[in-house]
């Protein structure tokens, strides 16, 4: 399956259930990556792995770094919650997933706590680059210290409420931005990416300024 073998060889966790894991294999060098582009960690086999956005590569030394976010019961929950530097694990990729070779002028990244890694890769691999971050998050306090733990610019969170009764706030940030020549990001949950796809239609966003990845569903599993 093309798997590469790897080390983990630091673990620092963040907040909330977040954790960044630093990955280690001879068969990451001279790799070519970019930003929104996908790795698997198999969880003891190669049928049953849980998927990452790497936020950076050094083809040199032969490292990546995930954020990842834990989360129930899981197998990839349990695997951030217990894994430790020198753990060894299997990884296939990286691997195609979200293509933004189409993204013009300041990026705009709609998520949530599964998209972190994803604008903390944008902002790393494009520091002299304006990014917006709007995420909507079960634990806004927890999100707000991983952001000021990775020093990310430019993002803000928006607590989820029920019925999604958040989304208006949400809505009044994408108005702000529709009118600029900014690209739309979509990612994290696949209703809520339909949500903001309908909003930013409704204001006049064009396909060609979207796109979209959708990381997980209630009651699904295989979203990558």
């Amino acid at each position: 399956m093309f798997m590469k073998q790897a080390q983990v060889t630091a673990v620092e966790t963040l907040a909330g259930g977040f954790h960044l894991i630093s990955l280690q294999s001879d068969a990451f060098r001279d790799v070519a990556w970019a930003p929104g582009q996908k790795v698997q960690v198999a969880m003891g086999s190669a049928f049953t792995a849980r998927t990452f956005t790497p936020v950076d590569w050094n083809a040199i030394s032969g490292r990546t770094r995930i954020v990842g976010y834990a989360h129930g019961d899981g197998p990839g929950s349990q695997w951030l919650r217990s894994v430790k530097p020198g753990a060894p694990c299997d990884v296939f990729g990286p691997r195609a997933s979200l293509d933004l070779s189409g993204v013009q002028g300041e990026p705009v990244v709609f998520g949530d706590e599964t998209s972190m890694g994803l604008v903390y890769a944008l902002a790393q691999r494009f520091p002299h680059q304006k990014l917006h971050g709007i995420l909507e998050v079960s634990h806004a306090a927890r999100a707000g210290e991983v952001i000021a733990r990775l020093a990310l610019e430019g993002v803000e969170i928006h607590e989820r409420l029920p019925e999604d009764a958040h989304f208006p706030a949400v809505e009044r940030r994408f108005a702000a931005l529709a009118a600029t020549p900014a690209s739309f990001v979509l990612t994290g949950k696949a209703t809520s990416i339909q949500h903001a796809s309908r909003a930013l239609k409704a204001l006049g966003v064009s396909r060609a300024r979207m796109m979209s990845k959708a990381y997980w569903s209630p009651g699904k599993t295989g979203l990558d």
